[in-house]
């Protein structure tokens, strides 16, 4: 383990993501106080040397940074500037960090708003998942300014490996949308070859090892593959937060008059995956649409 920091953190909202942020922070030393709507989630982290708090106003206030991971634009909205929120309350260091996925305009409005107050915003969405996010190997695409992303980034080093700056306000949220744009079509396009060579007779297992051999290798398909074989709906990125991020690329492409084919199709499915009760379910349940459509219905590993 690195050197321990100083410094004070109030984090709020401590999900599957979240409550992993929060630890890593606490294993490299900062004091890190916490709150999140579920208190057993709070209790978790306590547990592990954190702080409880009664909000987010009472989370950040004493802290040098406040970061937020929420599931979306509204509740940042409403811990950001609603009533007893960060706005009305800041941290002692005037930073605040979103590390949500969220739409890029409602952040430029929320840094407008707080830089108006003299408190500095960063959008600071990640890639990487569960695993990344247990790992401290988080990939971090940071918007805002120079100077704030500077304060921030020691924070960042806690819990990511990839961390770049990217641009102003709202420029970590577009690159963050990209990058679900292609998760999202690559594990459409995984569970497509998946349901052809199911169709062909080829021994999936096999399939994936030789696809992961050449040009078609993916993240998806190496960490996702084995789960749509196996039929493992087990959540990690659930078929509601990638929907709910879909949606995001799709309202951000709708407003620059940018088409997106294949995004939208993607969106689709994944519209059918939570219209059959597949919502809660890990990304890879996508390939039981697949099932539906080809009529290959399946029982999943526990049932």
């Amino acid at each position: 383990m690195g050197r321990k920091h100083q410094g004070s953190v109030g984090f709020i909202g401590l999900g599957t993501m979240g409550r992993e942020m929060a630890r890593n922070l606490l294993e490299a030393g900062f004091a890190v106080r916490v709150f999140d709507v579920v208190p057993a989630a709070i209790d978790a982290l306590v547990a592990l040397g954190a702080q409880a708090a009664s909000g987010p106003a009472d989370a950040a206030r004493d802290a040098d940074i406040a970061i937020t991971m929420l599931p979306d634009t509204p509740q940042v909205e409403e811990v950001v500037l609603g009533a007893g929120g960060l706005r009305a309350d800041p941290p002692r260091g005037r930073l605040v960090v979103d590390m949500s996925t969220i739409a890029p305009v409602a952040v430029r409005r929320m840094a407008a708003d707080l830089k108006a107050s003299g408190i500095d915003m960063i959008d600071a969405p990640v890639s990487g998942g569960p695993m990344g996010a247990k790992n401290a190997a988080l990939s971090i695409m940071a918007g805002g300014e120079a100077e704030a992303f500077a304060r921030a980034l020691p924070y960042f080093e806690a819990m990511g490996t990839t961390i770049n700056h990217v641009g102003g306000p709202g420029a970590g949220q577009a690159v963050k949308l990209c990058n679900q744009l292609i998760c999202g079509i690559n594990i459409q396009a995984i569970c497509e070859a998946l349901a052809l060579g199911r169709a062909c007779g080829v021994d999936l297992d096999q399939l994936r090892q030789v696809l992961l051999g050449g040009s078609a290798a993916s993240w998806m398909l190496d960490r996702l593959g084995p789960a749509m074989i196996a039929g493992d709906d087990a959540a990690g990125f659930r078929i509601d937060l990638m929907l709910k991020d879909l949606r995001l690329v799709q309202e951000q492409a709708l407003a620059l008059a940018v088409p997106l084919p294949a995004t939208a199709l993607v969106t689709s499915q994944y519209v059918e995956a939570r219209a059959h009760g597949e919502g809660a379910n890990g990304n890879q349940a996508l390939f039981r649409v697949y099932d539906r459509m080809a009529n290959q219905p399946r029982q999943t590993v526990d049932g």
